[in-house]
């Protein structure tokens, strides 16, 4: 998988994990090539592998 809209993601977005609702909104904190630290307000910072999940980027929260 490549890292398609990953690629676009940058330090304050919001986005949501695709697989794992219950984690609710996350907001980006990092992106360091493929590897992306998220805070999710019921999960907390998790880094995602860009090649693994794509994450879905969230305009109205």
């Amino acid at each position: 998988m490549n890292q398609g809209l990953n690629a676009l993601l940058e330090p304050g977005m919001m986005v949501r994990h695709p697989q794992e609702a219950d984690w609710g909104l996350g907001q980006v904190q990092s992106k360091i090539g493929t590897r992306i630290t998220v805070n999710f307000e019921h999960r907390g910072k998790v880094v995602i592998d860009g090649t693994q999940v794509m994450l879905m980027q969230v305009f109205d929260y």
